[in-house]
């Protein structure tokens, strides 16, 4: 039988008897209350009724008066409704007939004084019989009392005998076999798996006892299994990690080198029986690349071996044991020829657009001759088709600017002119820059600068490029006749911040960590909404090369907000 059964029966077992207990007091206390009320309503009303005759018949000794009469004939009416005990009925009827003779107003004086004589004693002979039922009832009663409370009596104690082996017996049922597997387990974690336990019970108690014993075996085993196979996979695993093309180093907790592959000591320029079981931070004292490895946070390292300039990608990775760091990892990808592709692109992006811009620009200078009367007069449809290859052309040199920035900040070749400059210079160049597109859409363009307003260190071409994007881009997201909000004002840490709000659709939330990657389109935007994917991507680079922050909230159907942040200042000596 499992301990649960064993539990439900013994619960079971004392849940009968407090219900045998309960039901035999409910049964004695209603034999009580039965006899109780058997007494006084069989017993006690009679004597009553016969004492109010006796009563009102002792009260005139003359002839009865009509109150008199009234009242004994309510008694005598109510004692013939109330004949319970043997006899009762014959002096019930000999006092009635009695009483009816007694009643005739012929009789003499003395045939009246017999007849209240004989009536006297029909009704104590009626109050003796009932006095007698009385005393009979209540002995049986307390019989029944003195029966019923020693079997209850008898009940509660069994019970509480029951209960109490119960509550003496039964923790140690459960907490003597845990006690003694808790005294195993101290032993098994001290390495002593030579322990065995024997519960002889077919329960879940028999079941882990077996249980146990065989994980004690099976410790035991692979605690004496054969070294040479440990070490044979030890050594395996270092194959497979020398065998990789990536340089892996393994540390412990405590910085001590546990291995390195060969990739990773042909980088280091040291040999594996140089590096392993060495604190790293001491190799780092003499070796740059060991340095950089424990204290660099970059994920892209240039290192110069095997006479030849690399690329790699740094990752650090924490090995963990029960929620405890018990060592690292950090590996270095080699994505030189990445790199290379990269730098490829980045060029061949640069160069045909700075190619691009020349052809744009002669094609816009064609244009505006085109418009020039004095060249000659276009009629309506050859205006709309400069008109149309105007603002195509205007469109590619966006894209061709924006792909020349991007392969600026991608070369490394950003050139930043910093100064120091009011917030209002940046502010007013980029509103009038950006007041033609807004004026055709009947955008208003809300300003709040305050002029006391420190200055900031930045560069004011790169920095007012950036604003008017988020304007522009603000001005597309808006309705026709709407409003634009840009607010410049104070930040924590001497920042100031500039932000522009516009009152649009908004960007749902999947969206928002995305906006600032390069290419990334907002799906479902209209052609005029969508644009080449790297404005914003480029005002990042262009904020955090002066050392700002760049970021946007935004909320579905109320509009969104993009934000950047610049260093204050510093004021000359």
């Amino acid at each position: 039988m499992t301990i649960k059964n064993k539990l439900r029966s013994g619960i079971g077992f004392l849940f009968v008897l407090a219900l045998i207990c309960c039901g035999m007091s409910i049964y004695f206390l209603n034999r009580l209350s039965a006899d109780a009320g058997a007494i006084l309503k069989d017993n006690y009303k009679s004597v009553q009724y016969a004492q109010s005759v006796l009563t009102t018949l002792d009260s005139h000794t003359g002839s009865f008066t009509p109150e008199q009469v009234k009242a004994i004939d309510q008694n005598m009416v109510l004692q013939q409704r109330n004949v319970t005990e043997a006899g009762e009925q014959q002096l019930t009827d000999s006092a009635s007939a009695t009483y009816e003779k007694l009643k005739q107003p012929n009789n003499t004086e003395a045939v009246q004084n017999q007849l209240r004589s004989r009536l006297h004693q029909h009704l104590y002979g009626i109050m003796k019989l009932n006095m007698d039922a009385i005393s009979r009832k209540n002995d049986v009663a307390n019989a029944t009392s003195k029966r019923g409370s020693l079997l209850v009596a008898f009940l509660g104690a069994f019970l509480f005998l029951v209960a109490f082996s119960f509550a003496v017996n039964f923790p140690g049922y459960i907490a003597n076999p845990i006690k003694e597997l808790t005294a195993r387990i101290k032993e098994v974690s001290n390495k002593n798996y030579h322990q065995q336990i024997h519960f002889e019970s077919d329960d879940e108690f028999g079941e882990l006892g077996q249980a146990f014993n065989t994980m004690t075996r099976k410790l035991d085993e692979f605690e004496n299994s054969n070294l040479a196979s440990i070490l044979f996979e030890k050594k395996r695993i270092e194959t497979i990690i020398n065998s990789m093309q990536d340089a892996i180093i393994g540390l412990d907790e405590k910085g001590i080198i546990i291995f390195a592959n060969q990739v990773a000591c042909n980088l280091i320029g040291m040999k594996a029986d140089q590096l392993n079981g060495k604190y790293a931070p001491d190799i780092a004292i003499e070796n740059d690349l060991m340095r950089k490895l424990l204290v660099n946070d970059q994920a892209k390292l240039r290192i110069f071996a095997d006479e030849r300039e690399g690329f790699y990608s740094r990752e650090s990775l924490s090995v963990s044991s029960r929620d405890k760091v018990i060592g690292k990892v950090i590996i270095l990808k080699n994505i030189t020829e990445y790199q290379q592709l990269d730098e490829a692109k980045t060029n061949f992006i640069a160069t045909i657009s700075h190619e691009l811009k020349t052809p744009i620009s002669s094609i816009k200078m064609s244009l505006k001759l085109l418009e020039d009367e004095r060249i000659g007069e276009v009629n309506p449809e050859q205006r709309q088709l400069i008109t149309n290859i105007d603002e195509d052309t205007r469109r590619l040199l966006l894209i061709t600017g924006e792909l020349l920035d991007m392969a600026q900040v991608e070369t490394g070749k950003l050139q930043l002119n910093f100064g120091s400059t009011h917030p209002q210079n940046i502010v007013d160049y980029a509103v009038k820059a950006i007041k033609f597109i807004a004026d055709q859409k009947q955008v208003d363009i809300k300003v709040k600068c305050d002029e006391s307003l420190p200055k900031v260190h930045a560069d004011l071409d790169k920095t007012t490029w950036v604003l008017i994007n988020l304007l522009s881009n603000a001005i597309k997201y808006s309705h026709e006749k709407s409003t634009v909000e840009l607010v410049v004002k104070k930040h924590k840490n001497d920042e100031i911040e500039f932000s522009v709000t516009d009152h649009g659709k908004g960007i749902e939330d999947q969206y928002l960590p995305r906006l600032f990657e390069r290419y990334f389109k907002v799906p479902n935007a209209t052609s005029e909404q969508s644009g080449t994917g790297l404005g914003l991507a480029i005002a990042k680079d262009f904020i955090e090369a002066q050392a700002g922050k760049i970021n946007v909230e935004s909320e579905i159907g109320s509009g969104s907000t993009f934000y950047f942040t610049l260093k204050r200042a510093i004021a000359a000596a």
